[in-house]
This record gives C-alpha cells, structure tokens and sequence, in this order.
C-alpha cells in the first residue's frame, strides 16, 4: 500500500466519522458522507476489494435513507395532526437548535413545531394541542434519526463484509 493510499484511506476514515455525526446533525448530510466515504475507500483500492454491486447496494441506501427521513418526520406530526407550519417551525427550529449545542439540537425541533403549530392556529388556548404536535413531530424525527444511524451502520458493515470476503479470498 502506498503513501498515496493510505492518505486516502485515512481521509475516508475521517468522512465516515463526520459521515456518522452528520446522522444526528442536521447540518451535515450524514448518509451521502458515510457513501462518498465507502467510495474512496473503493477507489484507493481500484475497486478490487469492493465493486459495483455493492456500491449500487450503498447507493440504493444512501437514496432509502432520504426516504426515512422525510417519511419518519411526516409520520410523527401526521398521527398528531400537525400542521404544515409546525413541520416547518420543526425543520426551523432544528437549525436553530445547533447553535445551543446538544441541548438545542433536542429542543429545537420541539419547540419550532410548538410554535409553527400555534402560528397555524392563531389561538394560545390550543397550547396543549401544540405541545401534543410538538412531541409528535419530536418523535419523528428522533426515530428517522434512529433509522438512518441504523443504515449508516449498515452501509459500514456491508462494505466490511465484502471487503474482508476479498481480503481473504
């Protein structure tokens, strides 16, 4: 193995720790990372461990993984009712969120959607209401978060799979 590669490997290494973070963060794009990672990591090798069938399973994760997100969040706020702006003030407030370190990133998307859905209703009265939106759309996005760590480790276990299968073979 060259110097050359071994730079490369490392910097996928680092792509998947940032990849995996990315995961819970909504700032970084977690999945597309740990996949553009794994295809370094394929490439320093010059496909020879890991080639275009799992690369295109990879990649079919990557875009389910899309799909989670957007579903697992949509579910959550739709079981409780919540509007479009809660779902709004959800996605708003998880950005805001990453400014108050951990806790924020908690609490922000709670008290975003508390707030669109109040917004969207134009009454304090439905506070209870709100909040009932505000854990709903919580929970949503913490389970879509779940599922995509769970893909993530997925990913990174299937290459290890294939690539130790050709390692020893």
């Amino acid at each position: 193995m060259s110097d050359l590669s071994t730079l490369w490997y490392v910097l996928a290494v680092v792509l998947v720790i940032v990849g995996i973070a990315g995961t819970v963060l909504p700032a970084l794009p977690g999945i597309p990372l740990v996949f553009a990672s794994l295809l370094l990591a394929a490439w320093a090798d010059g496909f020879h461990h890991v080639g275009g069938w799992t690369l295109g399973a990879l990649a079919v994760l990557t875009v389910v993984s899309f799909a989670v997100d957007l579903l697992a969040t949509a579910m959550g706020a739709k079981r409780v009712g919540a509007s479009r702006l809660a779902l709004l003030g959800a996605t708003i407030g998880t950005f805001a969120g990453l400014f108050f370190s951990i806790v924020g990133i908690f609490i922000g998307p709670f008290v975003g959607a508390v707030i669109g859905e109040l917004i969207h209703r134009r009454k304090l009265e439905d506070m209870g209401h709100a909040a009932k939106v505000g854990v709903g759309t919580w929970v949503g996005l913490l389970l879509g978060t779940v599922l995509k760590l769970v893909i993530a480790f997925g990913m990174l276990g299937l290459f290890a799979v294939v690539w130790l299968a050709h390692r020893t073979a």
